[in-house]
Order: C-alpha cells, then structure tokens, then sequence
C-alpha cells in the first residue's frame, strides 16, 4: 500500500527570529520615489519553516473608508464621546492615554507607528535550529546584511538576498554532519546552537562532545591578503576554511558538558563566554555537590588558532539556564538561573539577585537580600536588553518584569527588579531591534513586537520613591490588535521608581525617567495541536464539517477552528434579481451642469461609498434579458427597467453621473434612473461585428473583446456626456487580434515611468482633449493586453504609448521583465486559429492586501492554471541613449510569481453556438473587491468565478492566499453596499442569487481559514458528541500540590518567604456548545487528578431500543508524590438533555451524568471502544470490559502487553494497540468464548505516540508514528515467509516527517470513479503546529510521482541547498536500502506546481509522461478533505 503525505498547514509560532537589513527595501536610496516606510526585516523559523517579514512605519492616519465605517458602525457619533476622568491625551500624536504628566523625550515618530508584513515564506529540507546576521565583504557594497541558518543534522547556511529573483538564494552551505563528534550514539539527542560575533568576524555552531565549529568571515580586504593559501580561490568566498573547536583538549580539561555560550562584544578578537558544568548534579545530590557551574570567557586567534583564557567564575548555581552579554560600555554578562539573575563582569565579580527564598537553599553564591514576598520562578523565562542598564525578564506566563543593572562606571553594586509591568505572550525567545523595538516570539501562541521608549516624569513633591526600576506598561495603544486585550497590555501593578541620573536643585522639579512598553503589533499563530475532532458547524440551514483543534498553552490555550472553504451565511435569497450571466453593483449619483459639464454633488462620505444601482443578465430566454435594479425599502428591490439582451459589463461613468452598459452587439450610455441617453452599434460600416464577449471600464475610458478577438477602444466626452471611439492606431493594425485586456488606474504613483523624449510638451499625463482630462496629475491610466503568441503589454493612456513588454506570461515564468521589443504582430491567420491550451483566458491588474495594498496580476489560463503575480519594482533600464524598438517609455517595474493553482475543468466543445450552449457556458473571470469584515479591518481581494470559484486574498501577515468558496459553481459575483453594508456580496450561484457575508472573526492568513476560541487555558483532549451535536474537551490547568503519607497526613508545607507548593497537573471536564462556545457543564477531577484520553465510544446498554449509545469514557492519572505509585481511574459519563433556563437564549441544554468511576491501580493511558464493549489500559495490561446494567464495567478479557500502552485503535474486532518501547502490536478480539488474540507485533523497539488503521481498495496498513517524528507503514501478512506466519508485522515504507505528533483522524476518502467504496485519508496534527494529510496513492500513479519526486529533488534549486531525499530518509540497519518508496513527500511534489509551463515540460519530458497527467495526479490528490 502506498500513501502520499502533504502538510495541510505549515508549523505554526516562532521558535528563531533575527532582526537584520536583508532587502533592498531597507536600504535607504537617494531616489525621490524611495518609501522609507522599511527599515528592518525580521525572519523567524519554526520547525522547517522560514518567514521573511518587513518591519515598516505605518501611518496612523485612519483611511477615509475605514474612519467611514467606523462612524456609521459606532454607537455614539464622533466627537460626542464622552472622556473618562480627566485624562490628559499626549499632544504628540501618540494616541494612547498616559498615566501621568509625561514629557516626550523627543525621538518618537508622531505620525507612524512600526507594524509587521510579510514579504516570504520557504518550506526547507531541514529542522531549523538557529539563525544569526553576519555581513561579508560584499555587504560593504550593498549594505545589506546576510543570514546564517544552522540546522539539526549540523550544517551552515549562509543565504543572502537577490533582487533579481526577488528571493533568497544560497550562498554557500557547510556541513559538519561527518565529524567525529556525531558519531557518538546520543547524537541524535543534541540540539545544535548557533551564535555569531558581534562584529561578523565569525560565527560557532555547537556540536555534541563540548565542542564547537567556527566559521570565519572576511571583513576587510587586509584580512584577505593575509591569508597564505590559494588567494585566488579565497577572493571569490565571503570565508576562510571552517574548523572544529574542542573545548576540553583546546581551552581547559574543566571545560565539559556545555550550558549556553555566547559571543561578548567590544572586544579586538572575538570573545565567547561558555557556561558548563564539569560534575553534574540534581536536587537530591545538593549536599554532595551544589554551585557547579562555571563561567569561562576566551578569545579566539582565528589566524594562530590559540584560545587564551582571560576569565574563570566558578561555584555559580548548579540551576544556570542562559547567558546574556551586556554593553561593551557596561561589560560583562548576566545569567539567567531558576530562583536568581546573577552579573558577572570581567574581573569575576558576582552580583545575585534572588526572586525566591528557594535561591538561598541551592546554593552558597553571596546574594543581595530577598524582597519581601517576592516568589517569582525564572524557569523558562527570557531576558531582553531595553538599553545598556535595564533588561527585561520575561516569565513563562508571559509577565515582564522591568531590571536594572546599577553601577558605578563598570562596576555593578546591585540589581534591582520591578513587580510585573504587564502579560504578554509566552515566550521562545526575545530579541533587541533598532529604534527601541522588543521582538518577543513564541512557539504556543501570538508573537509581538512591542516599542520601548523613555520618558521624563515629574514627580509630586513628598513622593515617596521604591526600590525599583521606573517602567509602566502603556494599556493603548494606537494600532488595532486582533489579538485579546487580556492577553497583552493591562498592567498588574502601578510603576515602580527610582530617579535614574541627577536630581534637579529645586524641589518642585524632581524627575525620573521612565521605560514605557506599548504593543505595536503582533504575529498570529495557535501553537502546538494537542488533540483533534471534527464537528458539524451550523451556518444558516446548512451544517458544514468544522475541524476543531485544541491548541495553545497556559492563558493562551482555546480551539482553533478550520474549514476546507472560506465560510459564508446567506442573508437572504435575492430570486427576483436573476444574475445568471453576471451582476454588477456600484454608486452612481445624480448630477448637476455647470457650464456643461456634469458634477456629481457632494454628499456625506460614507453615503458616496454605497452602492445605489444593480445591474444583471440571464440569457434565457433568449435572446436574454437585462434588469435596472435599485433599492426601495429596506430589504426589498426595485427594478424600474428591463431590457432585452445579454450584458457583457456595466460601471459608472462620466465621474459617477451616468451608467455605461455594454451588450453584446452595443454600448450603452444610461441616466442614473435607467433611462437610455446614448448607443453605439458595435458595426463596422453598415456590416455587424462578431459578439462582444468581454469588457473593460475605466472612466474615461471603455475596451471590449469580441468573439473574433479583435477589440474597442472607447473614451468618454465629459463635456457632451457622450462616448466615442478612441483611435488605435499606435497599437498596429485594426484586424490586431488579442486575447484579453484590461485598465488600470494608478491612484497611488506605483507605476514609475522613464522616458528618453524630455520634450516639456510630452509629459505623459498631458492630454489631446479636455473632455479626456478626469484626474489627470493625481492619477494614471493604463491598459494591459494579451495577443495570441503570448505577449503581453501594457500601454499608457490616453496617447497609447507602449511602455511594457513581455513575452513569458503564457508560460507562467517565475519572474516576468520587460523585453524592450515594440508591438508584437498579431494580425489574423488564415486558418483561423484555435484556441490553445496555453493561451491566456482572462487577465487582471489590480490591488490585492490589507493595510497596505500592493498590485498584483492575476492570470488564468484556457488548461486551468490560476497564477498571480506582484509587482515589484526594478531600477534596470535600457540605455537610454538609443531606445531599442523605437520605445520612447519604459515601465520601472517587474512581476514576481507569488501564488499558483490549477483546476480540473469541464470542456465545453468550441465549435457549439446552440443557444443552449450558450445557456450552459461557464464563465471564468476576476473580480476585485473591497471588503470591511470589521470597522478595524479592510480587504482587497479578488474573486474567481465558474466550476471551481474562489477567494484570493492578500493580508499583511500571511501573503497572498487562495480558498475555495464552497459553492459548485458561481456564474455571477460583486461586493455589494446597497444595504449600508461594506461586507456583502451578491452571488449567482447552484443555488440561485443570495446575499452572502462571511462569518465573523474569520482568519485569512493560512492556507485554511480558521476562527480562534480564546478560553485562557489550554486542553489535552476534545471530542465530538454526535447525539446532542455538542464538544467535550478535557482542560490541562495547574494546582498547588501537597504530598500526603498514608495516614492522610501532611508530610511538608512551606516553610519560609519566597517558598511555595509545587504544582501539579490537573483538569476539568467541559460541556461546551459550539453555538457561541458556551460551557453548558463540566466535572472537576481531584486537584493531583489529570485526563490522558477522553473518547465517544458506542456501549451495549439497556436504556435503548437498538441496544447501544453513545458514552463519553475518561481515563486519569492521579499523582501521589514521589514515594507512592501512580494510580488512575476510568470514568463513564452520559450527555443528558435537561430543561434550559428560560432566562438563557438556548432552547435546548445539556449536562454531563456521571454513570461510573472505575478505580485502576495504575495510569489509564488509552481508551476506545470494540464491538460494544470498552477497551482501557492500565500499565502493562488492556482491558476489555462490559457497560453491565449502566452502573458498572465488568472485565471479560485482557492482555499484557509492552511498558506503557500510549494509543488505542479498533477496527471491527481488530485492536491496534501502541507502545511506547515495544512499538505496535496487532490483536483480534473474539467474543465466544472472550478472548484476545496476538496476530502480529512489529519487532523494532519505538516510542509510538499515534497509530491508526490506514485502508484503501480491500488492503489494510498500519500506519505509526514514533516520538523520532517516524512515519512507518505496516502490514500484516501471514502468506509472507519473512512475517514467521503474520507473527510480525512488515515494515513496506518508511518516511522521516521529523516532528511528533500526538493525535490523529481517520476520515473517509471518496473518490469521483468509486463512490460508493469509501478509502480512508489519515490527518494528524503536531507538536508545532502543522497539519498533515496521508492519502492511499494506487500503484499508477505512485510509479509516475516517485519518477517526479526524484527528477524534482534533482533540477530545481533548493533553498539553503539542502538534500530533500535525505531529510526523509531514515537509518534503518535492518535493510540494505531505506525504504522511501512508499510514501511520496507532498513538499517536494508541490514544487512542481510552482514551476513555469517550460520548467514542467522538460522534467516531465525527462521521465517520459506528459506535464498534463502530472498535475492530474497531483490536483487529484493533495485535497484537505
């Protein structure tokens, strides 16, 4: 059996990051068009995945539409708000409240504020274990920096940005993975650590067996003229030779069992301080040996390859997590203990500062005196310089507390730490930015970045001042954050403060300085995926399957939930409005003359935004029918005129004062009302042209397409009111043919122009007629066109003048430039021709974002390949001195491929013109749309109609992303505002014509849509009741512990300040309603009581009339300390329907009835069910039991197995149980006489954390997956000599997915040839967040996608040019070649779907199978659900 395995989703959180200047973008330019809104680039990593973000000044100054929204949606009109208190605001611009009479220190920008933006996304063949910035020789040409990436099976990365590709590409790579360190047997166990020097002068990645790799960089060309070797080879490399530090044999023999190191700067040489622990101890060996961690700082002689020695610190707690260098101005570094921050300078001085009374207990180091009820823990927790004295702790719960180092000159005294300033993410590191900006990542939640400033406060005379340092935590800020506000921003305490510096003379004008943190902006993500269900979401008349994922940790636990779709609800069905050859809705206003020229009059703004005319078309009956629709009550239509015919398009016209309608054979010129003011006949002479098939409208300005694919070009006479045809003759012959075209209007000065012709009468927005000029200076107009061998272009307006020229767009390149020809030749064949599968159906050039909307190109193609562009510009010209062709503009820009799919189409037959053809034609076209979800929140997004609609959006965090709307087909769609909503569309769809929105809080940043429950505590387990259509979910909290002796006696309870209980884990049962997430009830465990499994299994019963029901089984753990075994127990609960409340808006609720409680003398690890019956484990055994008379479990069989049952899976009678030393094991359970039976076990020793029964087409595998991150594939089989007859289990592939996953769904997979045989697709969700698909592959096409796969992992360049075979093979001694065949990697095939039409032929070409079946293949397969 075969399988082919595609992420969903990709890992989710941020686990690296490093802040540096990698795009051009960021490098400020002398040019006048240069937006210095970037300054910076963030790129973070979790697991495989590498983001690339900007970090720009966005302006606070709220659009028009969004201030609009806002007005109308708000409750009290604006400027009649009431203000709290007597809150003073900051007259700087900052928005936000302060808390005191503050003064501006005066480096904040007033008007901007720094927020996040994506820029790319690449998925690498490697787990990624750090990242730093270095800059090389060629960073003193360009200024930019480059970024170094380490990865875990030891290699270097060094990646660097090109502006050609506009992507990063590999430098070089240095890989270590052959060192003798690696060969130890617990290497696999080592997490490599990557740092740089300060100054680029080198970078060390950690290896197992307390060594290091040193990679040194040229900076200067004196360091390259040192170098004795091949000069000429050293020239050309940004390095010199890396080499292997052994700090045992090569610095000190003391030197062992490495902590964390880091680089120090301020230094001549580069300079690592290494904390290590030569004897290792733990809590119970603290009399014996406590204080055995020491500090070593070193230099490094890169040339002579001696490390002296300048500092040793012994006898520092045994607890020391992490390193922190300070300023070189201050010196020295802080470390980061579990009950203690500690300094220590160059000299060895000791400064400790402890946070809990446990400090003084585990160790002897002299400390500063504890605060009084101070008990805060420092495991996982993070520290930040702010500036070169305060830093700030960052705790596992995500509380900041604000540090100050105090020193006189560079000799600290003491630390001093404020009470917790506010909460904010949990944190997986936290990095310094420039310009006072904190970057704090998190692999379990939102990542933020947050802005630190200083600022002078006054302070009260007779003010008494604390012991700690002046920091408040700003609670507005003046961005809107999606994320919750509990979640960052409150303060837990009033600011702590100390006057730093000197004391003004007067007493009146006593200062202190103050850091203020406010939250700028934040990265979204839901964190690792404990467990998963699928549920049935309500949306309207409809329930749409909904994947329920419980996901985060701590206060940033809650679901997140995901469709296939983008989902939308139905406001209402719109019958009498038709549509089913398109609908048009937009403003057009009535108008006044002044001296001929009409003038729409000035109403309110948001009033001029709305939407007052519906313009749709059926063609049946024929020869169809066209319909004026405007709004006359409050819900219902009006639709004043009918005309008979097919619409092609419609928009307003003449500055909004008129309508411009265009049919198949005219153009149409309308009043507001409907009534007819001028048609022009599409004739040539007295000889009808063929149909208009396609449209364009730009006011001024009018294209068509007709069926012979030749076009119209029309331009408005604002004067007369009237349209006449616009001369083409710069575009070459009249019988030109072309395959699509479209305007653009440039209201933003994106398109850049460079003309050789200076001529002062030439600028390009000068105009030949009055009437022509609409906004001419503030805005331009342009038209892109397609001719039939492939060309596109794009020409000015209104002189047409050709300024862009390309002739890659109809083989999808990856970059498409500007050729520099002059109009291509298009003129009519004789045959004619036929449509090819490559030529362009449709074509649009618009805007496509959120906050920041960029231009993109969308391109569709007549064999189904959907492909946008971006638009970036590009300084690279011609020369200018003699312009090729004869062009005299040249367009500044270039198209990068961001966003690719293709579709399976349903061919119509070209040659039928039957009006029941044209009845049954699909139309395939894009339409832009601006969307308002919410007042904070604007979209512009493109929607793609016909057999396969869908939704392209653009959002600041997650790019550009395609989703399907659900829908069968789509004939018609536009975003309408007719009902004083910014939020509707108009849809002809399968189901007729409707008003839709989508669902609110709806998330557009992945590659699913999802929705967040925020709940503040995370769950372990989640399952869907099918009866009551309710979730039950299993929360994971702590509780302080207490340890009892078998008397029930308390053996220890705290015993001094700064001492507490421990905690344990504990949870609750809860009965939520997925309508509003409501929790109906819930059961509470005992507090040292934690749920493992939770699952809905189907037992015999009595209170039925079929004999079975659903029940909800539990299995705990309940932990007694540590000198009394583990026990557990086995609950049995039963959802009861009760009578609601009737104050609650509810009409039906639930509760959870307790059946059983089933004591074990052991953990109950997994439960299922089995024919009726229950299945538990305990320990080293499973269970079958009975549900005897609804009161009680009766054992009828059980087993012994492995060590520790870990997975529980039943398929008919078939058990799969998993272990977490003894793999899987295969048993039958037979009921006459009760009995288990071993049919087959897999013989490696593995940790199974998930197994599950995989079956397509009458074959059945087992598929595992270990805590390696392993996928295997197994399969029973007693005819096979090698199985001993079926005693073990045959391993037939094996596959390296390198993360864990913990849960997993078997859903039915059906395909179109055989519905009614289902096969089964396996989803599993990960320990980072990732989301994974297993799909059965028959052997036909496995054959052709293993030839692919491997073609692939061969031609195409892979980023940081890694080996995408060898990241998923896995070591296996038992066999003599890795068995890879079995499992397709849907990483790498979907690379191919990337590729440029050339790109797929010549690999395809090279395995002898066409592009076209490939797609087929991949299309058919790499679907969620």
């Amino acid at each position: 059996m075969h399988a082919l395995r595609h992420e969903l989703l990709p890992p989710s959180g941020v686990d690296f990051a490093v802040a540096l200047k990698l795009t051009p973008s960021t490098i400020p330019k002398p040019l006048p068009k240069h937006d210095p809104s970037s300054f910076l680039n963030i790129v973070t990593a979790r697991s495989n995945i590498l983001r690339v973000y900007e970090v720009r000044h966005q302006s606070l100054v709220t659009p028009n539409h969004v201030d609009s929204e806002r007005q109308r949606r708000a409750p009290i009109r604006k400027g009649t708000e009431p203000v709290e208190g007597e809150a003073e605001m900051d007259h700087g611009g900052e928005d936000w409240v302060n808390l005191g009479s503050v003064k501006a220190d005066g480096q904040q920008d007033a008007a901007t504020a720094p927020r996040l933006y994506f820029v790319k996304e690449h998925a690498v063949y490697g787990t990624i274990t750090g990242m730093e910035r270095v800059r090389t020789i060629s960073s003193n040409e360009d200024q930019l920096d480059r970024l170094l990436v380490s990865f875990k099976d030891a290699k270097i990365a060094l990646l660097e940005w090109s502006e050609s590709t506009h992507d990063l590409v590999t430098v070089s790579i240095h890989t270590y993975e052959r060192a003798p360190q690696l060969a130890a047997l617990d290497s696999a166990l080592f997490q490599p650590t990557l740092r740089a020097d300060p100054l680029s002068r080198c970078a060390a990645l950690s290896l197992p067996k307390d060594s290091i790799a040193i990679l040194p960089f040229y900076q200067t060309q004196a360091e390259l003229d040192l170098v004795e070797q091949d000069l000429n080879l050293a020239r050309d490399l940004p390095y010199s030779p890396s080499f292997i530090l052994d700090f045992i044999a090569d610095v000190d023999p003391d030197l062992r069992n490495v902590v964390d190191f880091v680089f120090l700067p301020g230094y001549n040489n580069p300079t690592i301080a290494v904390l290590s622990q030569a004897e290792k101890t733990w809590v119970g060996r603290l009399k014996e040996y406590r204080d055995t961690v020491k500090l070593y700082i070193f230099t490094l002689d890169l040339l002579n390859h001696t490390y002296p020695v300048i500092t040793t610190v012994e006898g520092l707690p045994y607890d020391c997590t992490s390193l922190l260098p300070c300023a070189a101005s201050l010196g020295g570094v802080v470390i980061l203990t579990s009950n203690a921050l500690i300094h220590v300078d160059q000299a060895a001085r000791r400064v400790a500062l402890p946070v809990n009374g446990w400090a003084a207990r585990v160790s002897d180091i002299p400390m500063l005196p504890l605060e009084k009820d101070s008990d805060l823990t420092l495991e996982g927790g993070h520290l930040v310089f702010v500036d070169e004295k305060n830093f700030f702790a960052i705790r596992k719960d995500g509380m900041i507390h604000s540090v100050e180092i105090v020193s006189d000159g560079r000799t600290v005294s003491k630390l001093t730490i404020s009470p917790a300033l506010a909460q904010t993410t949990i944190p997986s590191l936290a990095c310094q930015l420039s310009n006072g900006l904190l970057f704090v990542g998190s692999t379990v939640g939102p990542s933020v970045l947050l802005k630190t400033h200083r600022v002078d406060e006054e302070l009260p005379w007779g003010t008494v001042e604390s012991a700690g340092p002046a920091a408040v935590a700003d609670t507005h800020t003046s961005m809107d954050i999606d994320d919750e506000d509990d979640l960052y921003g409150e303060s837990k305490a009033a600011a702590q403060a100390t006057p730093n510096g000197t004391v003004s003379g007067g007493p009146t004008s006593r200062t202190r300085s103050v850091i203020h943190v406010t939250l700028c902006d934040s990265l979204p993500a839901y964190g690792p995926i404990s467990d998963l269900a699928f549920s049935l979401s309500k949306v309207g008349e409809r329930h749409i399957p909904e994947l329920v994922a419980a996901t985060g940790s701590g206060h940033l636990g809650g679901f997140t939930l995901f469709q296939r779709d983008l989902p939308v609800r139905v406001k209402r069905k719109l019958h009498v409005l038709g549509g089913a050859r398109g609908i048009w809705s937009f403003p057009v206003r009535q108008s006044h003359r002044v001296n001929g020229t009409s003038y729409e009059k000035v109403a309110h703004s948001f009033a001029s935004e709305r939407d007052t005319v519906i313009i749709s078309t059926d063609a049946n009956p024929s020869p169809g029918v066209s319909r004026v629709a405007t709004r006359a009550a409050k819900t219902e239509l009006a639709i004043p005129t009918r005309v008979p015919g097919t619409t092609v398009g419609a928009g307003p016209f003449f500055q909004r004062t008129a309508i411009l309608h265009i049919m198949t054979n005219a153009i149409r010129v309308l009043e507001p009302d409907g009534t007819e003011r001028q048609v022009i006949k599409d004739m040539d002479g007295n000889m009808p042209r063929a149909k208009i098939k396609a449209c364009s409208i730009c006011d001024p300005f009018v294209f068509i397409l007709r069926e012979d694919e030749t076009i119209g070009l029309f331009i408005g006479e604002t004067e007369r009111g009237k349209v006449r045809r616009k001369d083409m003759s710069p575009m070459g012959e009249k019988a030109s043919r072309y395959l699509a075209g479209c305007f653009f209007t440039d209201s933003n000065g994106i398109f850049e122009l460079a003309t050789t012709d200076i001529a002062p009468n030439n600028d390009r927005n000068a105009t030949t007629t009055l009437q022509a000029v609409v906004t001419a200076g503030s805005q331009s107009q342009w038209l892109v066109l397609v001719r039939p061998q492939g060309v596109m272009e794009i020409w000015s307006l209104p002189k047409l003048s050709l300024v862009f020229s390309c002739n890659g767009i109809s083989g999808l390149d990856a970059i498409l430039t500007d050729s520099y020809e002059g109009p291509a030749l298009s003129l009519p064949q004789d045959p004619p021709r036929k449509p090819q599968d490559l030529d362009i159906d449709q074509i649009l050039l618009t805007c496509l974002g959120e906050s920041a909307p960029a231009l993109h190109l969308f391109v569709f193609n007549r064999f189904g390949s959907l492909v946008v562009y971006e638009m970036l510009p590009t300084p690279v010209l011609p020369d200018m001195t003699s312009p090729p062709n004869g062009r005299t503009s040249f367009l500044k820009v270039k198209f990068s491929k961001v966003a690719t799919r293709h579709f399976e189409l349903s061919r119509q037959e070209e040659t039928e013109k039957t009006v029941l053809a044209e009845q049954k034609r699909i139309s395939r076209v894009f339409v832009p749309f601006v969307t308002s979800p919410n007042p904070s929140q604007t979209l512009f997004g493109v929607f793609f109609t016909g057999d396969r609609p869908s939704w392209i959006i653009g959002t600041d965090k997650g790019g550009v992303n395609i989703f399907p709307s659900g829908h069968g087909v789509v004939h018609a769609f536009t975003a309408c505002s007719l009902w004083d909503s910014k939020s509707e569309f108009l849809v002809y769809s399968d189901e007729g014509p409707s008003l839709l929105e989508w669902l609110p809080d709806i998330t557009l940043d992945a590659r699913l849509p999802k929705r967040t429950v925020p709940r503040s505590r995370a769950y372990s387990n989640v399952v869907f009741e099918p009866n009551s259509l309710l979730i039950v979910a299993a929360s994971s909290l702590q509780a302080r512990f207490t340890s009892y002796d078998e008397d029930n006696n308390i053996i220890w309870e705290p015993d001094g300040v700064g001492i507490s209980l421990p905690c344990c884990d504990c949870s609750t049962l809860e009965l939520i309603s997925p309508d509003g997430w409501v929790t109906m009830d819930g059961y509470e465990f005992a507090p040292n009581e934690y749920v493992n499994a939770l699952e809905c299994v189907t037992l015999e019963t009595l209170s039925t009339e079929t004999g079975a029901k659903e029940f909800l089984a539990v299995g705990t753990s309940i932990d007694r300390g540590e000198d009394l075994a583990v026990k557990g127990a086995t609950y049995v609960f039963e959802v009861v329907e009760v009578v609601p409340d009737p104050s609650s808006s509810h009409q039906r609720w639930y509760r959870l009835k307790l059946r059983v409680r089933d004591d074990a003398k052991g953990p109950v690890t997994a439960l299922c069910g089995i024919n009726g019956y229950l299945v538990s484990s305990m320990g080293q055994k499973v269970f079958i039991r009975a549900f005897d008379l609804d009161e009680r479990l009766v054992g009828v069989a059980f087993l012994d197995v492995g060590v520790y049952v870990t997975s529980l899976r039943s398929l008919k009678n078939l058990l799969l149980i998993g272990d977490a030393v003894k793999s899987v094991w295969l048993v039958a359970f037979q009921e006459d006489p009760y009995k288990l039976v071993i049919l087959g076990k897999d013989m490696r020793r593995a940790c199974i954390t998930n197994a599950d029964f995989f079956f397509t087409n009458n074959e059945l595998a087992i598929t595992t997956h270990d805590e390696e991150g392993v996928l295997r594939l197994l399969s029973y089989d007693p005819t096979d000599p090698d199985t001993k007859g079926g005693q073990h289990l045959m391993c037939s592939a094996e596959f390296h997915v390198h993360k864990e996953s913990r849960c997993s769904l078997v859903i039915a997979r059906r395909t179109k040839e055989e519905p009614e045989i289902p096969q089964s697709r396996l989803i599993n969700g990960f320990t980072d967040g990732s989301l994974s698909a297993l799909t059965p592959v028959d052997e036909t096409a496995l054959k052709r996608l293993h030839l692919l796969q491997g073609q692939l992992s061969r031609s195409i360049q892979h980023v940081a040019g890694l080996n995408p075979r060898a990241y998923r093979i896995v070591r296996n001694d038992a066999v003599s070649k890795p068995l890879s065949r079995g499992v397709l990697d849907g990483q790498l095939l979907q690379a191919f779907e990337q590729l440029g039409i050339s790109r797929q032929n010549e690999i395809t070409r090279q395995i002898g199978t066409e592009r076209t079946t490939a797609l087929h293949d991949w299309i058919s397969l790499a679907v969620p659900w």
